[in-house]
């Protein structure tokens, strides 16, 4: 087949697989004693993914029409060399969307994200963001590791064994 090749136009739209709602704007009846909500926890990612992650603050403002997201801000905790980063922001009527990169394996990064709204309303929540090294390879039972069990690598990521 010949024929000239041609740019293509996406439609992007946020993933529901990072998706994390606001809670605790739910009505309680009088003398109903609530267990305290369960923290907020994005799912793992790999250090070598940039996805995004959206939160929805839509409960937040139920009976106010109208009112959404004017500003953000976005705190990274740790935030040393080589940790979790903002590569940018967005919002997109009640739902922040971030796109997050890097991060250390092993490391429990937590997102604080502070909102203000049109209306003059300002929530703030943690999230926690696992970072987990899902895309290695487990080493073979005869790579040479450190101290503390880590595996040696080549320069390629791959384990040095003794053999």
């Amino acid at each position: 087949m010949s024929g000239t090749t041609t740019q293509i136009g996406h439609a992007w739209q946020v993933s529901s697989a990072r998706l994390i709602e606001i809670e605790g704007f739910i009505p309680t009846p009088r003398g109903l004693a609530l267990l305290p909500p369960q923290p907020l926890t994005w799912p793992e990612k790999d250090p070598g993914d940039t996805l995004d992650y959206v939160f929805e603050i839509a409960p937040a403002l139920t009976g106010n029409p109208g009112d959404t997201i004017a500003t953000m801000s976005v705190a990274i905790s740790p935030a040393n060399p080589g940790d979790l980063t903002l590569a940018s922001a967005a919002a997109d009527g009640t739902r922040a969307i971030l796109w997050l990169s890097g991060g250390q394996p092993g490391t429990d990064y937590t997102v604080t994200i502070g909102i203000s709204t049109v209306c003059g309303r300002s929530l703030a929540r943690s999230i926690a963001l696992p970072v987990v090294a899902l895309a290695s390879v487990p080493a073979p039972p005869t790579a040479i590791t450190t101290l503390g069990g880590v595996p040696l690598t080549s320069p390629s990521g791959q384990p040095i064994t003794a053999d």
